[in-house]
């Protein structure tokens, strides 16, 4: 015997208006960015965990922190307004700027970036510490995505910082 099961679906009076995802509105917690703003401070907090955690690493034994500066545009569009943000967070940290880089792949997989995937050998080769981007846009506009690549990021003992929080664009 096969048994189909459903779920419960709300009506179209109960759905107007309203976004639902399984069944639950997420109007309440939306960002500016239609992304619900717990999932938003979630992926922020794993961020600036991973900044927190190579900071301390870094300061125990009187390391200077040195950088990538990097960014993400569009074929045929012009970084320096986006690297000027990066280069604004690492004057205000204090850090040293090791490389900064762009690619104009457009939104690709940021592992198939050639000038990304350089910053991930830098910071496996102990050159650079971390990444600083502008958003994380500059990253992935996926949040699977994104949260992949901070994991890739952590693994090889790296971070990645931002110029604007991950609600922002």
């Amino acid at each position: 015997m096969t048994t189909l099961l459903t779920t419960p679906t709300a009506s179209a009076a109960e759905r107007r208006g309203t976004l639902h995802t399984v069944g639950r509105s997420l109007r309440p917690t939306l960002t500016g960015s239609g992304r619900p703003a717990s999932h938003a401070a979630r992926l922020r907090a794993i961020r600036e965990a991973d900044v927190d955690r190579a900071l301390e690493r870094l300061a125990a034994t009187g390391t200077t922190v040195c950088v990538g500066q990097y960014t993400l545009i569009e074929p045929d569009q012009d970084p320096a307004c986006r690297l000027t943000q990066t280069q604004n967070v690492v004057g205000r940290r204090r850090w040293e700027a090791r490389a900064t880089t762009w690619d104009s792949t457009g939104m690709t997989d940021p592992a198939l970036r050639p000038q990304l995937s350089r910053l991930f050998t830098a910071i496996c080769d102990g050159e650079i510490h971390g990444i600083v981007a502008a958003s994380r846009t500059d990253i992935s506009t996926f949040d699977e995505v994104y949260e992949s690549t901070l994991a890739s990021i952590r693994a090889r003992g790296g971070f990645l910082t931002l110029a604007r929080s991950e609600t922002s664009f």
